[in-house]
């Protein structure tokens, strides 16, 4: 026995004679470790909850919330930690007994804090920056009181209808036609990966009872995506089964949108080579430069050769929810299904995508698979477990509905329209210095843009000198930037999606960029 199991062994034991004495001193008597061990376990059950203590623990909690959000931005933008750092400072194993709640709390200030990157902090300019509103963070704690699961319209009846009813306003909100119907589903490639499976089952080749291994009487599938597409297309495609050698990446124009004449030859070169086109993916703000694909042209080449029309609206279609941005959505109309992302745009906490469709009986189709023990007998009622992979399914309704009550359509509008105005205003900035240059149009709120001094051509000198610029911004903990690869150039991507950004940070970023524009 080596000297872990002599210590535990010894726990045990003083556990027991715990137990052993409490018993004899209340006049009980027992005979056996066993007969200790089950009055013990029957009659001193363990307390789920302790009201008080919960009570107490949860307004500390909701104090510290409502703090950090008033004080984001006294934190480093960027977690200034190593690799590692955060592990190292936890125990490789959990522990045996309770911990206090004040003990994990501190830890929480201590440990965790330090490793955190601030979505919420107004400099993150990163990525797609977003929000987590005051309105959607207590949605969301309610959600995860209630612990509901909706997969079945009984299993509770207002996760379903709220669902239903706040993705008609969603659906409304955007201009989307009264022949889509939603679901909400963790995150936009997710929902990619369901609208396309929903694609290959309309294709009727009866995928989903007979597969596509080893079948003569099926011809490749293939899947059409812009060389801008994000790469939840590609992956769908990998899970899919169709191969990653029939996602077919149609070539961008000069504005990085889907080019339509590439992609009419290369359906017809397919057809004529015996492929199956199934599905084309076209985008409303792509990852690297907010396009918009030319969904008009395109929804008129899938109308014409029955191919299943998916709109990447993961990023842009939220932003139709400003009617001055209502064309952003032109030819979405006539998509077959289409995923909008409220945690971008819409100030709602992780996670919340939302997929659109107008053939809810396909989707149904290539899904729905109901064992004995989910029958019910409740008519009509809809239950959600039929419309994706997931058989459990948060209550994500109920943060979207305290948001859209509580800042209205004009008041989301209004915080949409000022990060437009910021994104223009720099722009502005790059446009007017000789030695900035910006290299996409800014549709949205992103800016993509690079240092490029007039005297300097070298790409590979350009990319340092862009490469330095963020990495000594984001040391700064001030600001947070990243930065892409458009048609073979390094470009820093400013992203302005948070809406406690102000006029302020933008312009303090400004001068940082202005600050490390040097040349080594």
């Amino acid at each position: 026995m080596d000297h872990k199991e002599r210590l535990i062994l010894l726990a045990f034991n003083q556990y027991f004679l715990f137990l052993l004495f409490r018993s004899l001193s209340r006049g009980e008597k027992f005979f056996s470790l066993k007969q200790v061990l089950q009055k013990n376990m029957t009659q001193q059950p363990l307390p789920h909850v302790d009201p008080e203590a919960f009570r107490t623990y949860g307004k500390e909690v909701v104090d510290w919330i409502a703090d950090y959000l008033k004080h984001t931005e006294d934190y480093p933008v960027l977690a200034q930690v190593n690799p590692g750092d955060i592990k190292k400072q936890l125990p490789t194993a959990p522990p045996a007994a309770p911990e206090g709640m004040d003990t994990i709390l501190a830890d929480f200030q201590r440990i965790i804090m330090p490793g955190i990157t601030h979505w919420n902090h107004p400099a993150f300019f990163a990525y797609f920056a977003n929000s987590a509103s005051a309105p959607g963070i207590l949605g969301e704690m309610l959600c995860t009181a209630l612990n509901v699961n909706s997969m079945l319209w009984r299993t509770s009846p207002s996760a379903t209808e709220l669902e239903e009813v706040v993705l008609q306003w969603l659906r409304q909100m955007i201009g989307l036609p009264k022949n889509f119907k939603g679901v909400i589903i963790d995150t936009a490639s997710v929902s990619t990966l369901v609208a396309l499976t929903a694609a290959r089952e309309a294709t009727q080749k009866r995928i989903r009872e007979e597969g596509l291994a080893g079948r003569t009487d099926l011809p490749k599938l293939r899947l059409y995506i812009s060389d801008q597409t994000h790469s939840s297309g590609e992956k769908a495609g990998l899970v899919l089964g169709i191969g990653q050698n029939n996602v077919i990446k149609i070539p961008s124009d000069n504005i990085f949108r889907m080019d339509v004449n590439a992609l009419e030859a290369a359906i017809a070169e397919d057809k004529k080579n015996g492929f199956l086109p199934f599905a084309v993916m076209a985008t409303i703000g792509t990852t690297a430069t907010t396009s918009i694909d030319p969904l008009p042209e395109i929804a008129a080449i899938c109308e014409r050769e029955k191919i299943w029309l998916h709109v990447d609206g993961a990023y842009g279609g939220s932003w139709a929810v400003m009617p001055e941005m209502k064309h952003v959505l032109k030819g979405c109309e006539f998509a077959d299904s289409m995923v909008v992302n409220p945690h971008k745009s819409l100030l709602t906490p992780m996670d919340c995508s939302v997929l659109f469709t107008r053939h809810v009986d396909t989707l149904k189709r290539a899904f729905s698979l109901v064992p004995e023990y989910l029958k019910t007998s409740d008519g009509d009622a809809t239950n959600f477990m039929d419309w994706g992979v997931q058989l459990g399914r948060r209550f994500r309704a109920l943060k979207l509905w305290f948001i859209i009550r509580s800042y209205g359509v004009d008041g989301i509008a209004a915080r949409l329209r000022e990060h437009c105005r910021l994104a223009k205003e720099f722009a502005s900035w790059i446009e007017a210095d000789e030695n900035y240059e910006r290299i996409a149009p800014v549709n949205f709120s992103v800016v993509c843009f690079r240092v490029h001094p007039k005297n300097i051509s070298d790409e590979a000198v350009l990319e340092k000198l862009n490469v330095n610029i963020i990495n000594a911004i984001n040391a700064t903990g001030e600001a947070f930037l990243a930065g892409t690869k458009l048609n073979g150039r390094f470009v820093i991507r400013l992203a302005i999606g948070n809406a406690a950004t102000t006029e302020k940070q933008v312009r303090r970023v400004w001068e940082l960029i202005q600050q490390n524009a040097v040349l080594e």
